[in-house]
C-alpha cells in the first residue's frame, strides 16, 4: 500500500508539473483594440527601400533608348538618340532648327560682288569689269560705284555705261555645228547663225565661245558665263583644240613635219602641237592639235604650204567632243561637264 501510495504521490507530482505549464494568454477585448491601432500604423507607414533598391528600381530594363520610328529615325542607345535628333533637325542644346540655320544662311549669302553680277549679265569676265567699275561706268541704284569689292543685291539696278543689266541663270549648251550656220549672236545679212538653231528653247541671252568660219563644222560651246568664256579663249589659258582636215590632195611628210617644227605665218612664227594622218591609207585627211588660238590659223597654215581646205571640222574643244551628238543638234552640258570647265581641268 505504501508502494501504490508512492507511485500515487509521483503520479501527483507529474500531474503537477503539467499544470504548472502556462497557459495561452487570453486577450481581453482592450488588447484587441489596441491590436488594430498598431495595425493601423503599420499600414500608413511607408515602406523603406535600401540604396541598391532605389537604384535598381531607377535603373532602366535596357541601355537602348527606344523611339517612335519614321522615316529617319531608329532605334539606339544614347549616341544614336543624339543622331535621330539631328535628323529631326534639332541639335542637342540648341534651338535653331536646320531651316532657321539655312533661312539665316540665304539671308547672308544674296549679296554678290559687283563684278560677278556685271559678268553674270554676259558684259565681260570678272577682271574687265573692275576696270569698267574703276573707271566710272556703273551705277548702282543710280549712284556711281568706283571701289572695287563692292556687293550688290540681285535686286538691284545695275546699269553698265548707261544700260540697265538683268542676271539670268547661268546656261550651257554644246552644238556640233553643222555647214553654213554663222557664229554670231546676229547677222546683218540675215543669214542663219546658230543662235537660230537653238530657236525658242533657249530665253537666257546666250552667245558662242570663239568663233569657227561659216563653212567649219563641229564643237562649238555656247554659253552667258563670261567669267568662263574668258578662260577659254584667252590665249594665255592653252585651251586644246583638235580638228579634222579634208584636203584637195595628199600632203607630203616634209609639209606635215613643217606643221609641226613651224612656219613663218605672215608677222608671227606658228606650229601645231601634233600633226598625222587621219587614214593610214589616205594621206587627203590630216588631224592636227594646237593650242594657239589665231583667227581662221588651219587654213592659213595649209593654204601657205600649198593646200586647199575642202572640209574643216572641230572634233576636241577644252575637253568637249561631239561624241553622240548629230550634226546640227545640240545639248545642255552636264554639271560634272561645267565643274570639269571651270576647274579647267582639260587642256
Amino acid at each position: 500500500m505504501e508502494k501504490r501510495n508512492a507511485g500515487s504521490s509521483r503520479t501527483k507530482k507529474t500531474f503537477a508539473k503539467k499544470s504548472d505549464t502556462k497557459q495561452p494568454f487570453k486577450k481581453s477585448e482592450k488588447s484587441f483594440d489596441s491590436d488594430k491601432t498598431i495595425s493601423k500604423k503599420i499600414v500608413r507607414q511607408p515602406k523603406t527601400t535600401s540604396n541598391s533598391e532605389n537604384i535598381e528600381k531607377k535603373r532602366p530594363v535596357s541601355t537602348k533608348l527606344l523611339v517612335k520610328k519614321t522615316d529617319k529615325q531608329y532605334e539606339g542607345d544614347a549616341s544614336t538618340g543624339k543622331k535621330i535628333a539631328r535628323k529631326e533637325g534639332r541639335s542637342l542644346g540648341s534651338e535653331k532648327t536646320n531651316s532657321e540655320r539655312i533661312s539665316t544662311r540665304k539671308k547672308k549669302d544674296d549679296s554678290i560682288r559687283l563684278n560677278k553680277f556685271i559678268a553674270d549679265a554676259g558684259i565681260c569676265s570678272r577682271r574687265e569689269a573692275d576696270t569698267y567699275i574703276s573707271t566710272g561706268l556703273v551705277t548702282v541704284n543710280g549712284v556711281l560705284v568706283t571701289e572695287l569689292g563692292s556687293k550688290v543685291l540681285r535686286t538691284d539696278i545695275v546699269k553698265f555705261n548707261g544700260k540697265a543689266l538683268r542676271t539670268e541663270k547661268l546656261v550651257y549648251i554644246l552644238m556640233n555645228k553643222p555647214k553654213d550656220a554663222i557664229t554670231t549672236v546676229t547677222d546683218t545679212h540675215e543669214r542663219k547663225t546658230v543662235l537660230d538653231i537653238l530657236g525658242n528653247a533657249v530665253h537666257e541671252k546666250v552667245y558662242p565661245v570663239g568663233r569657227l568660219d561659216r563653212s567649219t563644222t563641229g564643237v562649238l560651246l555656247i554659253t552667258n558665263d563670261g567669267d568662263l568664256t574668258k578662260k577659254l579663249t584667252h590665249p594665255s589659258y592653252n585651251k586644246k583644240k583638235i580638228y579634222h582636215v579634208f584636203l584637195d590632195k595628199n600632203v607630203s611628210a616634209e609639209h606635215l613635219r613643217a606643221l609641226t617644227t613651224g612656219v613663218q605665218l605672215d608677222d608671227e612664227f606658228i606650229k601645231f602641237d601634233v600633226a598625222h594622218y587621219a587614214l593610214p591609207d589616205d594621206k587627203t585627211e590630216v588631224g592636227v592639235e594646237l593650242h594657239t588660238g589665231q583667227n581662221r590659223v588651219v587654213r592659213r597654215m595649209f593654204e601657205h604650204l600649198g593646200y586647199k581646205v575642202r572640209k574643216l571640222d572641230r572634233v576636241y574643244f577644252a575637253g568637249l567632243t561631239k561624241k553622240n551628238l548629230a550634226r546640227g543638234k545640240w545639248r545642255f552640258l552636264t554639271e560634272q561637264e561645267i565643274s570639269m570647265l571651270k576647274m579647267g581641268a582639260y587642256e
